[in-house]
């Protein structure tokens, strides 16, 4: 009986959990992550939403360009954009890329800290 509910307890957490290929993480662990490593800060807005305030070091790479991101497939990639949609499939598509760190920040709308304006 224990072999059945310890069997039973493996499926579902190794069967429900998914591997997305990227984290998803807070403003908090971001601020942390970038203080203690040399990550690239990527904002996945358009040049329009990016000239309206930005996250201190951030470079702007639309979704719609992300194929021309061209770093280190090992480097730190932390991603955000309005409100997480497309930080989550910008993530997606770095990992497909081959990216190995990639870091959803998700919306700047939930940025606590400062921005360039």
């Amino acid at each position: 009986m224990k072999k059945i509910i310890l069997c039973l307890f493996l499926f579902l957490v190794v069967g429900c959990t998914t591997n997305t290929g990227y984290q998803n993480i807070t403003p908090k662990q971001a601020i942390e992550l970038l203080e203690t490593e040399e990550c690239i800060l990527l904002d996945v807005r358009t040049l329009e939403e990016y000239e309206s305030g930005y996250i201190p070091g951030a470079i702007n790479v639309p979704l719609d360009s992300i194929e021309t991101f061209k770093e280190d497939k090992d480097a730190c990639i932390l991603v955000y954009c309005r409100s997480g949609n497309r930080s989550k499939k910008a993530s997606q598509l770095l990992v497909k890329m081959g990216y190995k760190n990639v870091y959803d920040l998700g919306g700047i709308q939930d940025w606590p800290y400062v921005i360039v304006q």
